[in-house]
């Protein structure tokens, strides 16, 4: 087990408390020569513990699963939809409170959300469907509206509540996620009109958000041994496609000539160097699909129309790989490039002296 590890085993065990673990992860990196391991570990995802995470996983979802086509059957949506909810909590009083499992409190934090949100929009569009039939003043799609807003207001709050409970990271994206949702509700009522151009618009500015609190964990803890890093990445995996897949969009809506191509592969250079900067992949992963179409149109102009597919997916490939070998060099040069008072808050601000 190496220095993060342990340091976030004792946070969740609450032997330390997270500001503890920061400083004990700083001082360790002052230790010199053998401390860069710490500075230079890649990013990293806790999905599983032991197999035993991905064997529980299975049975909560046979459980949630079975449950849900029962009781949607016999109580109705809403109904059956509060009983999933209430049972992925009870669920998660096991497996994320005392065992603290982290796929299975993964599972049971979307099930929850999901199921809140559900019965919570049923109930409310069942009442306001009802309303409307008898007094004529709501359309029932304007009730849906109404319904999505409201649910998500109530799957926000009950999410909070999830979190302040259980702890788990990635209860906070899913919370914000839900937000999102609820404000395309609320531009949906107010504005039924907007088109396409609204839409990725909005979702470009809620990308932009969440980027934005996600950069605030993140720099609240550049060695990244506390749950705060969690916490960043599920709300940068969050930000990444609602930032991306807008703007490359909407570029490539506009046409699929050689320009379109060279500006889409352009916008991916910057993403990969957003990607260096903050040592996060996840937007640079977002653009991968559009730099592979971009690519594609590229090599048909350059007269191998046969083979735009594989050689735009090989190419592409050696690129990631590329990077991939040479991230840490990369990243290097990239916060050398910096002012040295930013490079040094950044995570794994390593090269930056």
């Amino acid at each position: 087990m190496d220095d993060s590890d342990f340091l976030q085993r004792a946070v969740a065990r609450g032997i330390v408390s997270e500001a503890q673990a920061a400083a004990l992860a700083a001082l360790r990196r002052e230790g010199g020569p053998a401390s860069s391991d710490l500075a230079d570990e890649d990013e990293r995802v806790r999905f599983v513990t032991g197999f035993s995470d991905i064997f529980v996983t299975i049975g909560i979802l046979l459980v949630l699963g079975t449950t849900a086509s029962l009781a949607s059957v016999r109580l109705g949506p809403s109904a059956g939809s509060a009983l999933v909810a209430g049972l992925a909590w009870g669920l998660a009083e096991l497996f994320s409170r005392r065992r603290r499992m982290a796929l299975p409190s993964i599972v049971l934090l979307a099930a929850f959300v999901g199921a809140a949100f559900m019965a919570v929009g049923s109930a409310i569009s069942l009442d306001l469907r009802f309303w409307s039939v008898v007094t004529g003043r709501t359309a029932a799609t304007e009730a849906g509206m109404l319904a999505q807003i409201w649910a998500a207001l109530a799957a926000g709050a009950l999410a909070a509540s999830h979190y302040r409970r259980f702890r788990v990271p990635i209860t906070v994206a899913a919370g914000v996620a839900i937000l999102v949702v609820g404000a395309f509700g609320l531009l949906d009522a107010v504005r039924p009109d907007w088109g396409g151009a609204g839409r990725s618009g909005l979702a470009a500015a809620l990308g932009l958000a969440v980027f934005a609190l996600a950069m605030r964990f993140d720099l609240s803890d550049p060695g990244r041994v506390t749950r705060r890093t969690d916490i960043a990445f599920w709300l940068h995996l969050l930000a990444a496609p609602l930032i991306v897949h807008p703007v490359l969009g909407l570029i490539q809506a506009g046409g699929t000539g050689p320009a379109t191509a060279s500006l889409v592969l352009a916008l991916v250079w910057v993403l990969a160097l957003v990607a260096l900067v903050t040592d996060r992949r996840a937007i640079l992963v977002s653009g991968l699909v559009y730099a592979s179409v971009a690519l594609g149109t590229l090599i048909r102009e350059a007269g191998f129309a046969n083979g735009a597919l594989p050689y735009s997916l090989l190419v592409l490939g050696l690129f990631v790989l590329a990077l991939s070998i040479a991230w840490k060099d990369l990243r290097r040069l990239t916060l050398r490039a910096l002012p040295p008072s930013l490079a040094a808050r950044l995570p794994h601000p390593i090269g930056a002296r």
